[in-house]
């Protein structure tokens, strides 16, 4: 699989930015050169230079250390919500799949009720009734896209529930929960985890839109979504402040998009190429 991402240009490209963005958020303690919190009157606005490679922001913090310590959010946020989704949504899509009938009808009317909302509304309405935090976020968008998770996990378990080998583990005794462990997982999975990469995507940007809104991460934690919400009025005078954290939203999602399409020709025979 590694080897099919890697013969797809994008899919490098994908890779490559996302194992950078990891390393540069768990390293970011080290790399940054100032404390992202800690403001200096004298240091207000300072372009781009020497000292400061991203310049400051209206407060004189560095903006560097901000977006690296930013990062450091935004990959806790896509990881944990991504956890949630799949840990919750998986086991529902399963469930649905193999017994289908009343089991489906109830399961995926109860998913149709999370697909009347707008997701990004729905996370908003979440946030807002639960209070704006880390945990909160993380959970909030974890919930939303159980959802989507469960009914792809479900297609995916429609059409394996079918095959012989399951048939033929059924014909010899062994337990639904056996058949769906063993059998019907393994081979159902793969569109999910496809959609688990892409869904960190989602879980930045909405984070991000949280916090640019004042529902996301409280301060004074960094977060990029807040930072181009604080900067937003200084676009003319101090462009900067605005262009690091806008750029390294953009840059992830895309790396994480273009590594969930190679994930996606990996995993689907239907879409590889010869040989």
């Amino acid at each position: 699989m590694t080897d099919a991402v890697l013969r797809s240009p994008l899919g490098r490209f994908g890779l490559g930015v996302t194992l950078l963005f990891l390393a540069t958020a768990a390293f970011a303690p080290w790399l940054a050169p100032y404390d992202p919190t800690v403001q200096s009157l004298a240091e207000v606005l300072r372009p781009p230079s020497r000292s400061h490679l991203l310049g400051t922001d209206q407060y004189g913090r560095d903006v560097l250390s901000q977006v690296l310590f930013g990062g450091r959010v935004s990959l806790q946020v896509a990881l944990v919500s991504v956890a949630v989704a799949g840990l919750v949504g998986v086991p529902l899509g399963i469930l649905a799949g193999y017994y289908g009938r009343r089991v489906d009808a109830v399961l995926m009317r109860l998913m149709d009720v999370v697909f009347a909302f707008p997701s990004l509304l729905l996370a908003i309405a979440l946030v807002a009734f639960a209070g704006p935090s880390l945990v909160t976020v993380m959970v909030a968008i974890g919930a939303v896209y159980v959802a989507t998770i469960a009914r792809i996990t479900r297609a995916g378990v429609l059409t394996v529930r079918t095959e012989a080998y399951v048939e033929a583990a059924r014909g010899l005794g062994r337990s639904d929960l056996g058949i769906m462990r063993r059998h019907v997982l393994p081979n159902a999975l793969a569109p999910a985890l496809v959609q688990l990469t892409l869904g960190m995507a989602r879980a930045i940007l909405y984070e991000a839109s949280l916090s640019f809104i004042g529902l996301g991460t409280p301060p004074p934690t960094p977060s990029w979504g807040r930072m181009l919400a604080d900067t937003k009025s200084l676009v003319q005078l101090a462009p900067w402040a605005s262009v690091a954290p806008g750029s390294a939203i953009a840059l992830v999602i895309l790396s994480l998009n273009f590594l969930g399409d190679a994930l996606r020709d990996a995993l689907d025979p239907r879409l590889r190429g010869p040989g």
